[in-house]
């Protein structure tokens, strides 16, 4: 598996970004518990760094971290399950809680971690305010109570999730407007089932985690909306799954032409985003990275973990562009990616007397006006990369003077 770049130097250089993270199925041994086991399928999970909750509120709402507050020591982990009621997802705070709960570094996990790892679930409140489907406790095992029973359902799942998944991570670097977005998407997205005007359902084909995960960056202008709701026989031949994400994100965030002028306007979302925000979907800072799980593992078989794409096993793409994306070090390794978005930068600050608004003997005046954001946007970023190629030598006070 990938090694993720260093937490704390990538904070400190994008103290706000978003991370898709596609996980494979779960298979908890037995007599831990109640038994859970998961589909092949997988599932979705967005960490938001720079976001936290509102304790406040009672119920799963984020907020952004305040100015003066260091985001990088901020986050969130979104995750859509077909156990809530009155939700259409839950919050756990914390990058490290999200991933590994209560385990400390170098810590065999044994019934004790597990329990611990509850304690500290129910102590922060990751279900206040959510209910569940009410079908789900017939399972509950005899002298449990409803809220023990929905936190042990929970874990590895809603939070803990390298408890028993080996995870793929695809980390994307945002900006305070563009997360505000995002929050904005996912506390509406809630504010229905929490009035109870709605009780929120689950659907694979129509409306999953992945949903969830690709909407939010869609409202940061990463690439378009996907609707829900569809008929199911249309639905069926064209839905997110987790690992098609992964993929399709480090695609949409590194590999997008951006030296191609004519190319970026005619991508509806990316002529969108850099006239309504200045920004592209790709740029330096989108990582890859995959991770095992918990290998000292007394709760879980985390043997040859599966976890599917949506796409012909034969001769379909994706595991084809997995297998790149996790080979080239462009991908996986920041100090190269930031080398490769250099020489893109300096490719698209050339004059290009081929395109074709120039062929077609001019331009509209939304052409003109995304013309001229677009010159702004490179010549902005080509100096960007640069100071970030050399902040990487620069110690920690100096990194942190450079992300803000």
């Amino acid at each position: 598996m990938i090694a993720p770049v260093d937490d704390a130097v990538y904070d400190r250089l994008f103290p706000y970004h978003a991370e898709i993270c596609a996980t494979t199925e779960l298979r908890k041994k037995p007599g831990f518990g109640v038994p859970v086991r998961s589909g092949i399928g997988g599932h979705c999970l967005l960490y938001l760094n720079g976001v936290q909750l509102d304790h406040a509120e009672g119920y799963p709402t984020l907020r952004l971290c305040e100015p003066d507050a260091p985001p990088a020591r901020q986050g969130a982990g979104i995750s859509v399950n077909a156990h809530f009621k009155n939700a259409n997802w839950v919050a756990a705070e914390g990058r490290d809680f999200l991933w590994w709960g209560a385990l400390e570094p170098g810590e065999r996990l044994t019934a004790e971690v597990y329990s611990r790892t509850q304690r500290h679930a129910k102590a922060i409140g990751i279900l206040d305010g959510v209910q569940f489907h009410d079908h789900l406790f017939r399972e509950k095992p005899a002298g449990m109570s409803d809220r023990d029973y929905m936190y042990e359902i929970s874990i590895a799942t809603d939070y803990a999730a390298r408890f028993g998944r080996d995870t793929y991570h695809a980390r994307i670097p945002l900006d305070r407007m563009r997360m505000a977005a995002i929050v904005e998407f996912l506390n509406g997205l809630n504010a229905p089932y929490r009035a109870g005007q709605k009780v929120y359902r689950w659907r694979v084909i129509n409306n999953n985690c992945v949903h969830v995960t690709h909407n939010a960056l869609a409202a940061a202008g990463i690439w378009a909306h996907w609707p829900t709701g569809q008929f199911v026989g249309r639905a069926a031949f064209n839905f997110p799954v987790p690992k098609n994400e992964f993929v399709d994100l480090m695609l949409r965030t590194n590999d997008l032409p951006i030296q191609d002028t004519d190319a970026m306007y005619n991508d509806v979302p990316a002529r969108r985003a850099l006239l309504e925000t200045g920004t592209l979907p790709a740029g330096p800072g989108a990582l890859a990275c995959a991770r095992r799980s918990v290998q000292a593992n007394d709760l879980y078989n985390v043997d040859k973990l599966r976890v599917i794409f949506f796409d012909n096993p034969f001769w379909g793409p994706y595991r084809f562009h997995l297998a790149r994306i996790l080979k080239e070090p462009r991908y996986v390794d920041l100090r190269i990616n930031l080398q490769h978005f250099a020489q893109v930068y300096a490719t698209a600050l050339k004059p290009n007397p081929a395109s074709g608004w120039q062929a077609a003997g001019g331009i509209s005046g939304e052409q003109a006006r995304f013309q001229l954001r677009y010159a702004q946007y490179i010549a902005r970023e080509a100096a960007r990369v640069k100071q970030l190629l050399t902040s990487l030598e620069e110690p920690a006070e100096q990194l942190a003077a450079t992300a803000s």
